[in-house]
């Protein structure tokens, strides 16, 4: 099946609403916020701000359901309420729940739980950055050269911060000021290879964007050296979340606002619901019960029906399976020329 073949009525033959680079740019102003609340606490505030901030990856339940989870469970939603597009990608799909099944069933015999934590860890920082600089490419139109250097980079200095700030309770003294040393390094190339490569950036716009995505990486490096962990965390997921959910919902705008396509917005249409608010808040709604409940029903039922208790079936089992598989869809879902992208158009 190609993406030709998608009912014609399903395609979009005017896009009534764009994704707009200014607000996608917009959303870095994050960055600064945050840098002015951290340095308002340490010289007026006396580090009261850093004291009662989440501070250690036991603390971040609340922040996964805010941040993490919801804008995976939407992309999700957009893959498998729209048949047309599980049918599209289905051998993708079974392909790689395979190789999920057998790298992490048959894996755990011989790989060890820090090195399962590291592959994630990897494959999550990567996600996050290469979806922002995939999108400041649009405006940026850097050598291929110039972006993998600045995205490998990125993610290389991103993985040693959260290395730093989710495992700082298991690393020693020496290690973790290698690891602070280390990415200390890489932000120092980063930045460096940031003013080398502006000077292909043809307009003060993309330039703007290109040190839009250096700055997210130095702003959380300085976050996590200043041991304000939860900002580090915050600055990046924020604007990767959200700028996942602008694209989200413009899809399902452009594709069901004149005529719902499937069961989901035909409801939210008789229940007069706006289709921008349908994604988000059912998703958001979904993290929360799923990371809140799910554990615990799941005890209930498997205690009831078969004497035993499976832990965390939910936090861990499932949404981990969706964490996994929203890395490797996201990758091409998006790609000029899939079907998704036949709801998207761009404005600056």
């Amino acid at each position: 099946m190609s993406a030709q073949t998608i009912s014609s009525e399903y395609l979009a033959t005017e896009h009534k609403l764009t994704v707009s680079f200014r607000v996608l740019l917009a959303l870095y102003a994050i960055i600064p916020l945050c840098l002015l609340l951290q340095v308002f606490d340490a010289w007026l505030g006396q580090g009261v701000l850093r004291e009662n901030l989440p501070s250690s990856p036991e603390h971040f339940l609340l922040f996964q359901i805010l941040f993490g989870t919801p804008h995976i469970i939407a992309s999700a939603i957009v893959l498998v309420s729209n048949t047309e597009y599980l049918k599209f990608y289905r051998v993708k799909l079974v392909l790689m729940t395979v190789a999920l099944a057998l790298f992490f069933g048959v894996g755990s015999l011989f790989i060890s739980y820090r090195a399962f934590y590291l592959l994630v860890a990897a494959w999550t920082v990567y996600h996050v950055l290469k979806q922002q600089h995939g999108v400041a490419r649009g405006v940026c139109h850097l050598p291929n050269w110039a972006f993998y250097l600045l995205l490998w980079l990125s993610v290389a200095a991103g993985l040693f911060v959260y290395i730093g700030i989710f495992l700082k309770n298991s690393l020693d003294t020496q290690q973790a000021e290698w690891v602070k040393h280390a990415a200390a390094g890489l932000c120092l190339g980063l930045g460096f290879s940031t003013v080398l490569c502006q000077r292909y950036v043809g307009t003060r716009f993309g330039k703007l964007f290109l040190w839009s995505n250096t700055l997210l990486v130095l702003s959380s490096f300085y976050f996590y050296v200043q041991q304000y962990y939860f900002l580090a965390i915050l600055v990046p997921r924020l604007v990767h979340d959200a700028t996942a959910y602008i694209f989200y919902v413009t899809h399902d705008y452009n594709r069901h606002e004149a005529k719902p396509q499937n069961v989901l917005y035909r409801w939210s249409a008789r229940c007069n619901l706006h289709i921008v608010v349908v994604l988000p808040v059912l998703s958001f709604a979904l993290a929360f019960v799923l990371q809140r409940y799910g554990d615990a029903a799941v005890n209930v039922m498997t205690n009831y029906l078969f004497g035993v208790e499976f832990r965390k079936v939910i936090t861990v089992g499932l949404l981990g399976y969706l964490a996994l598989m929203h890395y490797y869809t996201e990758a091409f879902t998006w790609k000029q020329g899939s079907p998704y992208r036949r709801f998207i158009a761009f404005s600056k």
